[in-house]
């Protein structure tokens, strides 16, 4: 037994008051770059868990981005999110004591299934169940919007200061000044977003990374809503824009929803969940500030290499995507703007 796996059964001893405690499986599981996720399965005899269980253990990764919640903050969100009857892991323990594993970590249920894109985008579901995953994830945001502030458990969540789309803005401006190269589309796509914010809504409890790749599909069917660490207070149509963004689409660009669906399917099941129609136009706006959004964090990422700080091809990788996104930025915008039958998004008074 490792030195890591001596001290996880000693804390599950302790928590689970079990008499005993077995590991039968400790692994890393793959994807989480901000994240470590490790698959657990354990064996307790008495206690408040007894039999055998599949769990998953979730720290913090070597590298962190600032915008994160730390897990203590994610497993909390995580807490609120489940007891809202979103389709999420259960979250079980905390641990804030590092001398357990010298890292703050929680472990939740393990849910079954898979979230890599490729593998369900690319014929993998017949069109009923792409329909009905796509109507799904409507409503799973429209429960989620259902959280709005103050909350209890969520205190450490600060309010965006004024409109969310005009905080993102400056938020995305002041990350470009930290940069030393000039980005005209960026700060183009910037001055077009604050020229066009649309009339806010009343900040609601937002997953803000909810896209194709951060959602388990098992059998058609959707299985888990996974991490939670960027969730924030903000414009519910924040979550629509980002899930339809152009980049998450996996290659199949046609299928607007994150390369699985169609809008139509999504807007019902947001709808007919939140009893409010969706404004296309809004979603579309939000699209626009995904794309400049996953561009600052490209950049971020490639200074990340490139300055030493963490040499990574995936990083240097992921600064070379930017010209693809500034491609995407022009034309989305072209379009809006060009276009007679598009109703561009209504500027807020």
């Amino acid at each position: 037994m490792t030195a890591p796996e001596a001290a996880l059964t000693d804390y599950l001893r302790r928590e689970c008051r079990a008499q005993s405690v077995e590991i039968l499986e400790f692994s890393r599981l793959t994807g989480g770059a901000i994240q470590d996720n490790h698959a657990l399965t354990v064996r307790m005899a008495g206690g408040t868990h007894p039999g055998e269980h599949r769990f998953v253990l979730r720290s913090d990764a070597p590298s962190r981005i600032a915008a994160s919640l730390d897990r203590s903050q994610e497993f909390h969100v995580l807490k609120v999110a489940h007891e809202a009857g979103l389709t999420v892991p259960q979250p079980l323990w905390l641990c804030t004591d590092p001398a357990v594993l010298g890292r703050n970590f929680f472990i939740m249920q393990r849910a079954e299934g898979t979230s890599a894109p490729r593998t369900f985008l690319q014929g993998a579901l017949d069109p009923g169940q792409t329909r009905a995953l796509t109507r799904r994830l409507g409503e799973e945001l429209a429960l989620l919007h259902r959280v709005r502030p103050p909350h209890p458990d969520l205190k450490f969540l600060e309010l965006p200061a004024g409109p969310p789309s005009l905080h993102r803005v400056r938020t995305y401006q002041h990350a470009l000044q930290q940069i030393d190269d000039p980005h005209p589309v960026l700060d183009w796509a910037l001055t077009w977003l604050a020229d066009h914010a649309p009339t806010a809504h009343s900040p609601v409890l937002c997953h803000c990374d909810f896209r194709t790749g951060n959602y388990m599909v098992r059998d058609g069917q959707l299985s888990a809503v996974l991490d939670w660490e960027f969730a924030a207070w903000s414009d519910p149509y924040e979550d629509l824009g980002w899930l339809c963004c152009r980049s998450w689409r996996f290659g199949v660009r046609e299928r607007e929803v994150g390369g699985l669906g169609d809008k139509a399917d999504l807007f019902a099941g947001y709808s007919a969940a939140s009893g409010r129609p969706v404004d296309a136009c809004a979603v579309e706006y939000w699209e626009i500030m995904g794309l400049v959004r996953w561009s600052v964090i490209a950049l971020q990422q490639a200074q990340r290499h490139l300055s030493g700080e963490e040499p990574s091809l995936e990083l240097a990788l992921t600064g070379r995507m930017l010209p693809e996104m500034e491609f995407d930025l022009l034309d989305q915008i072209g379009h809006l703007t060009h276009d007679p039958q598009h109703r561009q998004p209504e500027a807020a008074s």
